[in-house]
């Protein structure tokens, strides 16, 4: 299927490694022209290598006002905005402090209402464009040991469906999409650490998640990054169309409510 990508520009913010350079990698192999982002010019560098296709990249920190300024001066038209920057940690409720609160929500968050907030107008003035934010479904499912987390990934969801009604009418969509556990670089850390200090094979380490953390997971099975990616580069492209406003599962059936 030609997904009629060709002579459209993306950024995608956080993009070095994971669900982020894995939406990349599927954006320029459909012909779009591709800008990565990360916070040390290092890591864009070595992300770029793992391109084929038309691709840059720019080191910005976009926590900050700053770090969005200096991406829009570089790249002042994108056709395509990917929301992906994302952190995450597990914590006990009272022990999360308020700038850790503030933290989750500027990078989570904020990165995307600055780039959104920037680009934009510029889509709806060429009545084209589309803007994806990379959620969870621990929007849905909060997890007990990642409040803060779900939070910021629930707000994700709103700010993706108000954005929507603002370009009622034009050719831009705004949408949101929800992975489930995904096999990206700080879970693969995750489960070899578990695998070590339980001297487990790291499948059966996977399998126990899955029966312990995940029960309601259908497919059993961490989803591959590209798995994502792959609905994600559907939705970036002109067949899509017609999904504007929308939340997306990619979570393999962990959400277990129908709406």
């Amino acid at each position: 299927m030609d997904l009629q990508l060709q002579n459209k520009t993306a950024l995608i913010s956080g993009s070095t490694a994971g669900i982020g350079l894995s939406i990349a990698q599927c954006l320029a192999k459909e012909g779009a022209s591709v800008i990565i982002n990360g916070r040390t010019k290092e890591r864009v560098e070595e992300a770029l290598k793992q391109i084929d296709g038309d691709a840059s990249g720019i080191d910005a920190d976009l926590s900050t006002n700053e770090g969005a300024e200096k991406v829009f001066q570089a790249y002042p038209h994108v056709d395509i905005l990917i929301n992906n920057l994302g952190i995450y940690e597990t914590s006990a409720f009272e022990d999360i402090s308020d700038a850790t609160w503030l933290k989750m929500f500027d990078v989570n968050v904020l990165s995307g209402i600055r780039l959104s907030r920037l680009y934009m107008p510029k889509m709806q003035r060429n009545n084209w464009g589309r803007i994806l934010f990379i959620s969870s479904e621990s929007a849905i499912n909060i997890p007990s040991e990642m409040i803060h987390y779900g939070l910021t990934k629930t707000a994700q969801l709103s700010l993706s469906r108000g954005l929507a009604q603002i370009c009622s009418g034009t050719g831009v969509t705004v949408n949101a999409v929800l992975p489930g556990p995904t096999h990206s670089e700080g879970v693969t850390d995750f489960l070899e650490q578990i695998a070590k200090e339980k001297k487990q094979d790291i499948k059966e380490v996977e399998k126990e998640f899955f029966q312990t953390m995940r029960g309601t997971s259908i497919i059993k099975r961490f989803a591959e990054t590209k798995e994502v990616a792959d609905v994600v580069t559907f939705l970036a492209s002109p067949l899509s169309s017609a999904i504007t406003g929308a939340s997306i599962r990619v979570d393999g059936g962990v959400i277990s409510s129908i709406y």
